[in-house]
């Protein structure tokens, strides 16, 4: 599968469109648009499919100050 760094890997929304933040997994360069990088933090099981692997990785924990 081939996923284009220049888009969302959630969203497939461009920076034209949206801001995207860089992210590197697995030695290749992937984008992520700020909207959707809680997605990444709190449920990476949801981006197994575009990122295979990722449903290993677990759920950043929440923390209440």
């Amino acid at each position: 599968m081939t996923i284009s760094k220049e888009v969302c890997i959630h969203c497939n929304r461009n920076s034209n469109q949206i801001p995207l933040l860089a992210l590197e997994y697995q030695g290749q360069e992937f984008s992520i648009c700020a909207q959707d990088l809680p997605v990444l933090i709190h449920s990476p099981a949801k981006l197994a499919d575009k990122l295979p692997g990722l449903a290993q990785v677990l759920p950043a924990e929440h923390h209440h100050d």
